[in-house]
């Protein structure tokens, strides 16, 4: 099996169940007649941009982060304006260069995560409020693997 048909298949695993570990991953990719190494799974999950969210039957599961919806050009001036990104409970702090975190926000926006209930931004410092502590956690994560 080719890196294509194995990044398919497991899309195409994670749509169809909850799944919220890399040796669970691994498993259902065998029952599927291949074997596969977790330090394959482990790049694969890293290439596919694979993040974990809240599960409805699990408290965790891996869903697909994109952020096409934003150009590489937004996302390049995101990484370079942006100097800090934090959380604690379901906020984010993320912190920029003096008079760029309305741009930030804006970049933070497009990115359309449904987690978000709104952000606020300052000179220096954008505030952005989740639904909840898991989801400020899997966005931050998201935000620093840009």
């Amino acid at each position: 099996m080719n890196k294509k048909e194995r990044h398919s298949l497991i899309l195409k695993i994670i749509e169809e169940h909850e799944v919220s570990t890399q040796e669970e991953l691994t498993d259902r990719l065998n029952k599927y007649g291949k074997d596969i190494s977790q330090a394959t799974i482990s790049r694969d999950i890293k290439e596919l941009n694979l993040i974990k969210a809240d599960g409805k039957s699990v408290k965790s599961k891996y869903v697909r982060f994109v952020a096409s919806e934003i150009s590489n050009k937004t996302i390049d001036l995101f990484k370079s304006i942006t100097r800090s990104i934090s959380s604690v409970n379901n906020l984010i702090v993320i912190k920029t260069l003096s008079g760029h975190a309305s741009a930030v926000g804006s970049a933070v926006d497009g990115m359309a995560f449904e987690q978000v209930m709104g952000s606020i931004a300052g000179d220096d410092t954008l505030l952005v409020i989740t639904k909840s502590e898991s989801d400020a956690q899997m966005i931050v994560k998201s935000l620093r693997n840009l």
